[in-house]
């Protein structure tokens, strides 16, 4: 029985990056032997045990077979006789394939080492196409490691591009899916993976209301950029510069979806859009079981965002009643991943980047006024029942109309 630190931690560790958990390969071995040293089973497909102490995921080194679509049409085979070469050649990407030993010493068949000092994300073998999973993971390693100049191999996308016209993506479950976009969304440069994904043709596949907006003109004069699919981009890009909330970062990605259904004759402008928006973002979240604080604050993102932008031309009340459509008396959290995703979409425009966005902080102070009227603020013996709901949104009114000066802003 001999045992291997495998895959990420030793990736990173050459990277010189934290290592956040650590796998490991177990050769030589079976089930039984495990079991008997305490280790505990977890796989419900292949055998994965945890150390009894560490708590870390040990897997018996094997092999697969593809039997069916999707990336659970496997049959695996685990044998004290399968090799630690054998059981690498099924990973997905070089710099994944690499194993240490107990004294430190790299084992490296695939030449994951060379693809790290050229900043390569390059498929192990042909293999790979088997399992659709293997485009997403791909997309998000892209993500993940752009900021250190890492690019998907030419080999490995036309792979993937291969896989998307042969149908292999339409095997994806929901939950994967969801499941890989969610650690995308984590990523330094959460942009990256679907702009990968739109590169391989997966994007039209699997986010078709994100696809559509490519190609959709926006007015010039306030889209340099012109095209809606590349806006999208810059946002979430300018939203993971802004905010490490992943729902800010989902909402800023959704915040246009509308703009694929303006019709044709009314381009380049895109009146109504925001509430267009509501039901390509409804589709796409209950489709991929996108979880609802997702889900809601990327509706209200797109309904009001324009909303937002104005802030400063808004009379009190109007501010009050966006609160109020926001939730965000009774939900004061959601207040914050709203203003970045509205200041991610002023930002996100060709020359517009670092761009003064006053609303935010406008914004805020308005919250704050109104955060300091409560139910204690109201004489209760007077107010009762929705004269008392009335009164409340009256006290709160006064108080922004303090710093709301809407003929004045509407000058500067």
């Amino acid at each position: 029985m001999e045992t291997y630190l495998v895959g990420g931690a030793v990736r990173d560790a050459l990277l010189g990056l934290p290592i956040i958990e650590r796998d490991w390969v177990v050769v030589g071995s079976t089930p039984e032997q495990l079991l008997a040293l305490g280790y505990k089973p977890v796989g419900k497909d292949f055998p994965v045990f945890l150390h009894p102490e560490t708590g870390e995921e040990y897997a018996l080194a094997r092999t697969e077979r593809k039997t069916a679509p999707g990336y659970r049409g496997f049959t695996f085979h685990t044998d004290p006789a399968v090799t630690l070469e054998q059981d690498l050649q099924r990973r997905d990407l070089t710099i994944n394939a690499m194993v240490q030993t107990a004294q430190g010493e790299i084992l490296d068949p695939c030449n994951g080492q060379s693809d790290l000092r050229q900043k390569i994300l390059r498929h192990v073998s042909p293999a790979f196409s088997e399992d659709p999973v293997r485009i997403l993971r791909v997309a998000r390693f892209a993500a993940r490691f752009h900021h250190l100049g890492f690019s998907v191999a030419d080999e490995t996308l036309a792979l993937m591009r291969n896989m998307v016209s042969s149908g292999e993506t339409s095997a994806l479950v929901a939950e994967r899916v969801w499941q890989e976009c969610d650690r995308a969304l984590g990523e330094k440069n959460p942009h990256v993976f679907f702009d990968v994904l739109r590169q391989c043709g997966a994007l039209a596949v699997i986010f078709p209301e994100v696809d559509a907006l490519f190609g959709i003109p926006q007015p010039a004069q306030h889209h340099p950029e012109i095209d809606t699919g590349i806006h999208t981009l810059m946002v979430l890009h300018q939203c993971a510069l802004l905010t490490d909330d992943k729902t800010a970062r989902f909402a800023a990605l959704c915040h246009d979806l509308g703009k694929a259904l303006t019709p044709t004759m009314a381009l380049p402008r895109h009146i109504g859009h925001e509430q267009k928006s509501e039901k390509p973002v409804l589709a796409m979240c209950q489709r991929l079981g996108v979880p609802n604080e997702y889900r809601e604050l990327a509706l209200r993102v797109a309904v009001y965002h324009t909303h937002c932008h104005r802030a400063l031309e808004l009379r009190a009340g109007t501010i009050i009643e966006l609160f109020e459509n926001l939730d965000v008396f009774r939900r004061p959290q959601r207040l914050e991943p709203f203003l970045m995703a509205c200041e991610a979409d002023a930002r996100g425009r060709t020359g517009f980047e670092n761009c003064l966005y006053r609303p935010t902080a406008f914004l805020r102070e308005a919250f704050l006024l109104c955060d300091t009227i409560d139910s204690t603020s109201i004489d209760s013996s007077r107010f009762h029942g929705k004269a008392f709901g009335e009164e409340l949104r009256r006290l709160r009114i006064a108080a922004v109309s303090k710093i709301a000066q809407p003929e004045k802003n509407l000058h500067e």
